[in-house]
């Protein structure tokens, strides 16, 4: 007797490992940094008291590397100069925040800069630190957030954050278009074919 069909189950996207702490000092947050040492993960990040760790899953940093491979080919297309930083720490010990962008970029010809002029952040599981919140004190120009396949962009007036409608440090670049090969594999083929339009002026 032929046995019935099993439904077919879509397994979910597996979800960023998060465990938050409260009541961490800054020689707590410095220590954990310390103990991580130059590998890559989990990513820290402090605001006033509250301690993040995060392992990002597959889909975070594969959004997050496209991103970045995307940005970078948009710039190579228009001549700008830009360095990438990976996570790079920024910290501040007076405002007591700390944060690692999923990626971050340095216009321009600086060797030694103090700070990214662009952070890109990636929001694939929530319950995590308002990282906005961290930055708005550590003097990052303009921080990008791609969440649910969209990208809010934010630009640094004093010490708050406005919503912008186009990047300001990277004048002329098409979010909307970019985001459309952000799902693109291998990377490879999206950066080309992304290329290939900026080259051709096209839609």
């Amino acid at each position: 007797m032929a046995q019935p069909a099993l439904p077919f189950v879509l397994t979910p996207p597996a979800a960023d490992s998060i465990i938050g702490l409260s009541g961490a000092t800054w020689a707590d947050y410095q220590r954990v940094l310390e103990l991580r040492g130059d590998r890559s993960v989990p990513r820290v990040a402090y605001l006033e008291g509250q301690l993040e760790l995060m392992n990002p899953s597959l889909s975070h940093e594969a959004i997050k590397s496209m991103l970045g491979r995307l940005v970078e080919a948009w710039c190579l297309a228009r001549g700008v100069e830009i360095t990438p930083y990976g996570s790079w720490t920024h910290e501040s010990k007076s405002s007591s925040r700390g944060v690692e962008p999923d990626e971050c970029y340095v216009l321009g010809d600086d060797t030694e800069p103090e700070r990214c002029d662009l952070a890109i952040e990636v929001v694939w599981t929530s319950g995590g630190l308002d990282k906005l919140e961290i930055y708005r004190k550590l003097g990052v120009r303009e921080v990008w957030i791609w969440k649910a396949g969209a990208v809010s962009l934010f630009t640094l007036a004093g010490e708050q954050y406005q919503p912008i409608s186009a990047s300001r440090v990277l004048p002329g670049i098409d979010i909307d278009q970019l985001l459309r090969f952000v799902e693109v594999r291998p990377m490879t083929r999206a950066v080309r074919q992304y290329r290939a339009l900026l080259h051709a002026g096209g839609e």
